[in-house]
């Protein structure tokens, strides 16, 4: 999942990034709102934190701009000002959800997840295609029972096309979706990460549609 990342502390920055970029996330980061802006109208983003409070451009100013340009990705207000004022004008912003600083880095996480699942139009926490699961919030996956070792690159890729079970996803939306602003997409990295991921699963689990793009298949037939 790809995710903007808008705050100007440059710590908090610094560790965001870091848990989410472990959580399975590719981030990018947005230091005033300006950027913010730029970034949410022109790149294709699956969540966003957002700080109110944030230099050049505040941060409802922002989501306002994003919701008038028609940008649909749910966005989690992030946000040193507790006072029901400022929660209610990020919400009639637009905003998808509120956390307050100070947090615990384990609950912003949970709420992106449920963020993905509510986006997603799904209620489970897990995402299953037949005997094919995954465990957002224990980032593991299993296959008929059994745990699948997959590495972070592999476990993005899985994740995003389990939650377009079905659909078919074109190379352009996985590559604009897993990857941040610096990734060469001219590389063949994609292919690769599809073929090892035939190895651990099974070649008949991601079906390549010529021209179109991969479709996550269950080969039972059940999903």
């Amino acid at each position: 999942m790809r995710l903007l990342l808008a705050e100007d502390d440059p710590d908090l920055a610094r560790s965001l990034r870091l848990s989410l970029a472990e959580a399975g996330y590719a981030v990018d980061l947005a230091r005033d709102g300006e950027e913010a802006a730029f970034l949410g109208e022109t790149e294709p983003y699956d969540l966003v934190v957002l700080d109110l409070g944030l230099p050049r451009l505040d941060g409802v100013s922002v989501l306002k701009r994003w919701r008038a340009a028609g940008m649909a990705a749910p966005v989690l207000i992030l946000t040193a000002r507790d006072g029901w004022a400022e929660k209610v004008a990020g919400f009639d912003a637009g905003g998808d959800d509120y956390l307050t600083k100070p947090f615990n880095t384990a609950e912003l996480l949970a709420r992106l997840r449920a963020l993905l699942r509510r986006a997603a139009g799904r209620a489970s926490a897990s995402l299953a295609c037949g005997d094919l699961v995954l465990d957002p919030g224990a980032a593991q996956v299993t296959l008929a029972g059994t745990p699948v070792r997959l590495t972070s690159l592999e476990y993005r890729l899985l994740h995003y096309l389990m939650l377009h079970a079905g659909r078919v996803v074109s190379r352009t939306d996985l590559v604009e979706h897993l990857y941040d602003q610096d990734f060469d997409r001219d590389s063949n990295t994609m292919e690769v990460i599809v073929a090892r991921l035939r190895k651990k699963l099974g070649a008949e689990r991601i079906l390549t549609l010529r021209g179109l793009g991969y479709r996550l298949a269950d080969p039972a037939g059940t999903a």
